[in-house]
């Protein structure tokens, strides 16, 4: 865990100070753990808080604002995230930022997002222009599919009873339609069924 003690650098409630001669690597190494808590601090809060929904109830966020002085919108930003990641989903290589970036995806989607965003070193910046990316393409997909299989939500009344099929994949096989899934921003249950719309019943 980074810490700032034992470092050359006096540290305050309102400020920091440097002697002079700091080395430079001393400075670096000063700025990669300060973003580390920094970044650590986000999950501390969120888990706190979540803590205290499960164990306190109600009266978590009016002492939680009280406790840290942070407003209401971002406590519940900070526990939306972590409700979406379980620990060891989290990765410890990317920032709490970049796992805000893909909350709205499903699961499958996240993993695969956070793994090419850890693969690559990607910013959360990269990461957001990524997704947004692959979100848009397939946007242009469904709007460029022929007249008649363009999805299009039918009336209640029309609706058809859903049927459930099961499927058995191997590790890699599952592993390959997850990233497809992804790269089509769609979750794997809603890709697979879009695949399969793809192909007319026969005629009889």
């Amino acid at each position: 865990m980074p810490s700032l003690a034992g470092t050359p650098a006096t540290v305050q409630k309102s400020g920091m100070t440097f002697p002079q001669n700091l080395p430079e690597r001393s400075w670096e190494q000063i700025g990669a753990n300060l973003r580390e808590l920094a970044n650590s601090s986000a999950w501390w809060l969120a888990d706190w808080l979540l803590y205290g929904e499960a164990t306190y109830g109600w009266r978590r966020y009016k002492e939680a604002i009280e406790r840290t002085g942070l407003d209401y919108q971002t406590l519940r930003n900070y526990a939306w995230v972590a409700r979406r990641f379980e620990h060891h989903r989290r990765h410890d290589a990317l920032s709490f930022a970049h796992h805000a970036e893909v909350t709205r995806l499903a699961p499958p989607e996240q993993d695969y997002w956070l793994r090419k965003a850890a693969q690559h070193k990607w910013s959360r910046n990269e990461l957001r222009r990524a997704v947004r990316a692959a979100l848009a393409a397939q946007s242009d997909e469904t709007q460029a599919l022929p007249e008649g299989k363009q999805q299009q939500a039918p009336a209640p009344a029309e609706q058809e009873p859903a049927a459930q099929i099961t499927v058995e994949l191997s590790a890699r096989q599952l592993e390959h339609c997850s990233k497809a899934a992804a790269a089509h921003g769609l979750p794997l249950d809603k890709w697979v069924a879009q695949v399969l719309e793809t192909f007319e019943t026969p005629a009889t």
